[in-house]
């Protein structure tokens, strides 16, 4: 008993991880295998046979390609600004003390916060209230985005900045780099992969985000809203191939990451 006890002491953390992936990893393995299905009728996630076709016509119903491409347009662009204005106000609340620093903290950490419902009526109402009610659409849309994005994204490099230790930056001075040279040489290179982060972040909020974008939408139509129309009716098993394409590239992305960071530590 008492090597049984040791057994499993030392590798239970590690069955009870391999469960909780198994559990994560699962809807993905059944979303990527439905991605081949061609169902005899309604789409039910059943395997009825095995085609291509999904993958060779993945624009075949109407609107699917249009939907992805706001989707990707809005995300792109809301993970830009997002990122530009996040990583400045990350910089001046940790760099920088300033009256009401405290309460700005605490106003940053609110839409994090608060259910996307109160936060999506609340841009609804502000937005009605400015004139722009008969006008919601695509810009809207990115509006809302980059306002819930701005959060998360300074949360995430604000904990990368903490983390860093400022006697780098002293020493690159101390080797008579300018501030532009430490900044661009050491603190730039240090703070990037929490700025990425920050931004890969932003874009998966951005892109299957459903609420907030539902009501402020007006006619503008994206993936998620696409896929919430189509349970009404048929949803077409090509929406698993542009989740199953999205997974995939978002595992490049990471995987090229990992890849690079080893090659840098090796160097």
């Amino acid at each position: 008993m008492t090597r049984v006890g040791r057994f499993i002491g030392r590798h239970l953390v590690m069955v009870l991880g391999l469960i909780v992936l198994l559990y994560l990893f699962a809807p993905i393995v059944v979303v990527m295998l439905m991605s081949f299905n061609k169902p005899k009728g309604r789409l039910s996630y059943t395997f009825d046979g095995f085609t291509w076709d999904n993958w060779q016509h993945p624009c075949q119903p109407y609107g699917l390609c249009d939907a992805v491409s706001t989707s990707l347009r809005i995300g792109l662009l809301a993970t830009v600004v997002a990122t530009a204005l996040g990583t400045l106000m990350a910089f001046a609340m940790v760099r920088h003390r300033f009256r009401g620093r405290s309460a700005t903290n605490l106003f940053i950490f609110l839409p994090m916060a608060s259910p996307e419902i109160v936060l999506g009526s609340s841009l609804l109402a502000l937005f009605v209230s400015s004139g722009f009610g008969g006008k919601l659409g695509f810009w809207t849309i990115l509006i809302a985005h980059v306002m819930f994005c701005l959060s998360f994204v300074v949360v995430t490099v604000k904990a990368r900045l903490a983390g860093m230790d400022g006697r780098l930056e002293q020493a690159a001075m101390d080797l008579y780099a300018n501030e532009w040279q430490t900044f661009w040489r050491v603190t730039f290179p240090l703070v990037f992969p929490g700025i990425m982060a920050a931004a890969l972040l932003s874009f998966s909020l951005s892109f299957d985000d459903f609420i907030i974008t539902n009501l402020n939408a007006g006619t503008t139509v994206t993936f998620p809203m696409y896929v919430w129309g189509s349970a009404q009716r048929d949803i077409p098993p090509q929406i698993n191939v542009v989740g199953t394409a999205m997974f995939l590239l978002a595992l490049i992305f990471v995987l090229g990451g990992e890849v690079a960071r080893r090659s840098r530590a090796r160097r």
